[in-house]
């Protein structure tokens, strides 16, 4: 007499699999948003005049864009790894540009330049021109956000660099992963491999 799969089991497996096929699906979904923000990026590099920007927000479109953009108070600087225009490991020299409106601030991580030595440099703000890259500077220090400190989700990479600093490394495209095809692959052979272990188990059954 054949035996029925147990339905309990089987509804678990069934259900395990279609959510690791739902997060292959996603994946995917993520891929096609991720190169439709590269392109994106690329196109607004490409651009040569740098985009004017009042006060302390970056527009969601700056993302790679040249921009002209006003520092009123700075940090001190802080000295993270780095590479300069020629590939060269060493120092980047970052500062935290700080806009104030009454008690409240904002704050935005500007890598100066570049340099051999670890000595802070002095800049004390003004009008620069740099690149707009999303994200915190990898290894910058920011203080904690609370109602009167609020931290941008952005850095600028100074173009031409400041403070008598050497120029760092251009914001490269090729640093942000995009590597959701091969996350959706996996999660596809999860759910694939699951399914032929069941059936394995109710064969033996």
């Amino acid at each position: 007499m054949k035996r029925r799969p147990p339905v309990l089991a089987t509804l678990v497996v069934l259900l395990a699999v279609a959510a690791m096929i739902g997060l292959g699906i996603w994946q995917l979904q993520r891929k096609t948003w991720k190169e439709a923000m590269l392109a994106r990026f690329a196109a607004a590099d490409a651009i040569p005049a740098p985009l004017v920007i009042a006060g302390a927000d970056l527009p969601q479109d700056a993302g790679f864009r040249h921009i002209r953009w006003s520092c009123p108070q700075t940090s001190a600087d802080q000295v993270v790894g780095g590479t300069n225009a020629a590939g060269q490991s060493g120092w980047a020299h970052v500062v935290l540009c700080i806009h104030r409106s009454g008690d409240a601030a904002t704050l935005l991580p500007v890598v100066l330049g570049w340099s051999m030595s670890v000595a802070p440099v002095q800049w004390t703000g003004g009008v620069l021109t740099g690149i707009a890259v999303p994200g915190i500077k990898s290894g910058v220090v920011l203080p904690e956000a609370s109602a009167l400190s609020r931290n941008l989700d952005w850095h600028i990479v100074a173009d031409p660099p400041l403070a008598g600093l050497a120029a760092n490394a251009r914001p490269d495209l090729h640093d942000i992963p995009n590597n959701h095809f091969a996350y959706a692959i996996q999660w596809f052979c999860f759910a694939a491999t699951a399914l032929v272990i069941y059936l394995l188990a109710l064969r033996k059954r």
